[in-house]
């Protein structure tokens, strides 16, 4: 499970980096993974303080760290 959360949390850092700031609702339906893995990546990509996650209305912008 470890291996396939970095892997998700590689394939969000590509999007974003490609996209820039993206709501959770558009990289879910982006990323090819199940929306559980996605959740858990973007947790341990913020944990370490490589993203931004931030409340907007019913969902969540998310963009990189710069």
């Amino acid at each position: 499970m470890i291996t396939e959360i970095g892997i998700t949390a590689g394939d969000i850092w590509h999007y974003l980096d490609t996209h820039g700031k993206s709501s959770l609702r558009d990289m879910v339906s982006s990323i090819n993974t199940d929306r559980d893995s996605i959740l858990m990546s973007i947790g341990w990509l913020a944990r370490e303080g490589h993203i931004i996650v931030e409340k907007a209305g019913f969902d969540h912008q998310i963009y990189l760290r710069r």
